[in-house]
């Protein structure tokens, strides 16, 4: 029997998911611990998160340099002891850095936890910040800002989020070679002091978790003493970038890129699930609109997409793209025309229907593991957001109409509200 190909396999609707939820508990010195014990292998992701991004800082760069110096030594271990530790069990170590949080992340097997913690511990409360190391970071930082300079994409993201925010908005702002030239180790230690050595931070526990992973927690980061600071500065975005363009020339380039957006909000937003699905049907996946004209029917690009960026204050839109110079203007034209469609003509129920079943599965598929259900619970927990909001999740996805699409599309996509930021030329 030969397979009929013109006829697309059966396939079941997903209608909800239950994430486990997290089992939180308060170490002796009232720092919060959440573990999500799920995993049929016996390995952890420890996390211990500060809220300590550039949006605390008072230079730019020092909430950078303050994690990523963290593992480049102790008042008792230089990089390479302490790098060799890690190495000896098998533990993969990660120093994360974003405009909110930074955070020490380790990978490793269960049984070398209470080793890995207190590697952590000294790296949180004992790290030295070695001159020669410090400056070594300092060159690696600004070659890869170079190398990213060279690239169009780079730079039309960075414009973007400059022009949306404002220069003296943490969103807003980016690392440049003088910056980071000029970082006094004073700034970088004085960030490292007041949110790192004596901030208060969470703790998030993934994978195979017992019962003695808990104690040999508390035992371990429940003895730091810590400082509760009241510091959240208060930032405007800039309230001038509506229908402006702005352009990073580049002679030399052959191609453009293209952003193009507007500030929004974030996951606490009422309509928040409403333009998820809006922006699904345009350009958040590669059934995407903006996928079938700009790419499929036009040639114009090999992709083009669409975002809902959330962050803890803020959020924003951005459809974002690569076209030849002489494709700049067409392409932002046709970007216009899908709009315009959306605002203007209802989505059909079998285009709103595969749009909403690609999002559920797609969803579904993203809680696999242990650590991608810690990334969803994370969220929930870090950012404020009620226990069984991505319980409904789907339903919400669901409930979404073609009029709320119509309605979203008006209210928040109209051209005239954003910014275009164009890199190369037009």
């Amino acid at each position: 029997m030969s397979l009929d190909r013109t006829i697309a396999p059966d396939f079941k609707v997903i209608n909800s998911v239950n994430l486990p939820e997290p089992k939180t508990y308060n170490l002796d010195n009232g720092i919060a611990l959440h573990v999500i014990n799920i995993g049929e292998q016996p390995v952890i992701r420890l996390e211990c998160i500060f809220e300590a991004g550039s949006w605390y800082e008072k230079h730019i760069g020092a909430s950078y340099f303050a994690i990523k110096m963290l593992s480049e030594g102790t008042v008792n271990m230089t990089s390479q002891e302490i790098s060799e530790s890690f190495d000896r069990l098998g533990a993969f170590t990660e120093m994360t850095h974003t405009a909110d949080r930074i955070g020490v992340v380790v990978y490793c097997l269960s049984r070398f936890l209470p080793e890995v913690l207190s590697l952590v511990s000294q790296l949180i409360s004992d790290a030295s910040f070695p001159e020669k190391e410090l400056q070594e970071l300092r060159n690696i930082t600004i070659q890869n800002l170079k190398v990213n300079k060279e690239k169009n994409a780079y730079l039309a993201t960075t414009e973007f989020r400059e022009k949306l925010f404002g220069i003296d908005h943490p969103y807003g702002q980016s690392q440049d070679e003088i910056n980071i030239t000029k970082l006094s180790i004073d700034s970088i230690l004085e960030h490292y002091n007041r949110f790192v050595k004596s901030g208060r931070f969470t703790v998030v526990l993934a994978g195979q978790v017992a019962e003695s992973d808990v104690r040999v927690v508390n035992e371990t980061l429940g003895r730091s003493q810590y400082t509760i600071d009241a510091y959240n500065g208060i930032f405007a975005p800039s309230v001038s970038y509506q229908n402006t363009e702005a352009l990073v020339e580049k002679p030399e380039s052959v191609q453009s890129s293209i952003r193009m957006g507007r500030i929004l909000f974030n996951r606490h937003h009422e309509d928040y699930f409403k333009m998820l699905v809006t922006n699904e049907i345009l350009g958040g996946y590669f059934g995407s609109r903006l996928m079938k004209n700009i790419r499929e029917e036009k040639g114009l690009t090999y992709g083009i997409s669409s975002y809902l960026v959330t962050l803890r204050n803020e959020g924003y839109f951005m459809i974002g793209t690569d076209v030849k110079k002489e494709f700049t203007q067409q392409t932002i034209g046709e970007i216009k025309k899908e709009i315009h469609k959306l605002q203007n003509e209802l989505v059909t129920e079998e285009e709103l229907t595969t749009v909403k079943n690609f999002m559920a599965g797609e969803f579904a598929g993203s809680l696999n593991t242990a650590f991608e259900v810690a990334d969803r619970q994370k969220v929930l927990l870090l950012d404020g957001l009620p226990a069984d909001f991505y319980n409904h999740y789907i339903d919400n996805i669901h409930a979404t109409t073609s009029e709320d699409v119509l309605l979203m599309a008006k209210r928040y996509l109209q051209p005239e509200d954003m910014l275009t930021v164009i890199a190369g030329g037009k």
